[in-house]
């Protein structure tokens, strides 16, 4: 008689384990997006890292094992394969972020200029530590590599805009702007790459990557 592996001591059993719920969220739009960039590959597998940013899009800022699986039967893949494309890049949250992502650079040029400086105030104005998220899920504060905007140390980067010349004393009213604003999302930014990938759709649509200032004081700016 072969084991029963629900099979607990005692004479008991175990529960089964319900099957998570597969939900789908790419919207019509989604998949035409995802058509449009798969047309330009030989085979569909190769449009996986667009296909990622259209889930995480989708998705609400985070690749959910249910974006995963999306993507994978939609490009025709295994699942493992595609998590481990997505766990392979940092730029893919396996998690939920904050509704605004504070990346701040505190390579070489950025770290030289008081980057470190900048990340503690930062943690200290949200309560939280590096790699955290707050109560409320308005931010999660990282550290990243070089954002290979050197000219403007310190840079951060929240959702798809760069902001220059940070200090400390611009923290608390670049967070201020953040909280009364719904730009700079993981959203967006994932949108943004999205729509570079599509000829014609960053001029359109959406997609530019500028750098913005954190009033009321000013930093530089470059469209």
């Amino acid at each position: 008689m072969s084991a029963n592996n629900n099979r607990l001591g005692g004479g008991g059993y175990a529960p089964r384990e319900e099957e998570p719920v597969f939900e789908k969220r790419f919207s019509p739009e989604a998949l035409a997006e995802l058509e449009e960039i798969a047309s330009h590959y030989p085979e569909r597998k190769a449009a996986c890292l667009p296909a990622l940013w259209i889930a995480q899009r989708e998705y609400g800022g985070h690749l959910t094992p249910s974006a995963i699986k999306e993507v994978a039967e939609l490009l025709d893949m295994p699942c493992a394969e595609v998590e481990g494309v997505a766990s392979f890049y940092t730029m893919y949250n396996l998690r939920p972020r904050g509704r605004h992502h504070i990346e701040v650079c505190t390579c070489l040029t950025c770290a030289v200029c008081g980057a470190y400086d900048v990340v503690h105030a930062l943690e200290h104005e949200l309560g939280i530590r590096v790699g955290e998220t707050t109560e409320d899920g308005e931010f999660t504060l990282s550290e990243v590599e070089c954002l290979n905007y050197c000219a403007g140390a310190v840079v951060a980067q929240i959702g798809d805009r760069y902001f220059t010349h940070l200090t400390p004393k611009q923290v608390p009213d670049l967070l201020a702007m953040l909280r009364d604003t719904s730009n700079y999302t993981p959203e967006k930014l994932a949108d943004s790459i999205v729509k570079l990938h599509i000829p014609g759709s960053s001029q359109k649509r959406g997609g530019s990557w500028r750098v913005e200032e954190v009033p009321p004081s000013q930093t530089s700016e470059v469209e």
